[in-house]
């Protein structure tokens, strides 16, 4: 063989190599749902004003439809709206909902965080992390997740939340 071919067949091996990554990048995106692009300004306004307005791809339609019939008890607290703001939301949410691997399934209360996926990503962070002011719940993604707002909680997002002690600390490290 040549040093023609021999370029040739590396050069074609690195095509190769690159494509796979590429593809494997486009995979692992399609499972992670980012926040639409078109975040519907009532959505953000009315759901973001309490919590998080998390992206809608984190659960399936038919939690998200139970969510908007039940605001009136959305989790201990009454979040009723007006019949036009529930339509607008409800419509907007079910166009934008999880259709992915992880959102097919229907978590318990329809509860993003009592997920079966969403606890084998968590399932390595120590309970004192989970009640320290900075973070107070599982539901508080922002706390650790920089880009959480935007729909992004990959690990490349990741911070150490305020007042983490030392010693779990050194394992966030690790």
């Amino acid at each position: 063989m040549n040093d023609r071919s021999m370029k040739t067949r590396s050069s074609l091996a690195a095509l190769w190599i690159a494509l796979g990554a590429a593809a494997a990048t486009v995979v692992a995106r399609a499972d992670a749902p980012p926040m639409p692009r078109n975040i519907l300004p009532a959505y953000a306004r009315e759901c973001g004003s309490c919590h998080l307005a998390y992206p809608p791809g984190l659960l399936p339609a038919t939690s998200w439809q139970r969510i908007m019939g039940g605001l009136e008890q959305h989790y201990g607290s009454d979040a009723s709206l007006d019949a036009a703001a529930v339509g607008e939301i409800s419509g907007w949410l079910q166009t934008n909902a999880g259709g992915h691997k992880r959102a097919r399934e229907q978590p318990p209360q329809d509860r993003i965080t009592r997920a079966g996926w969403f606890a084998r990503k968590h399932r390595e962070i120590a309970p004192q992390v989970w009640a320290l002011p900075s973070v107070r719940s599982s539901a508080n993604c922002a706390a650790c997740h920089a880009g959480a707002e935007r729909g992004r909680f990959g690990d490349g997002e990741l911070q150490l939340p305020a007042g983490v002690p030392a010693d779990l600390r050194r394992a966030w490290n690790d």
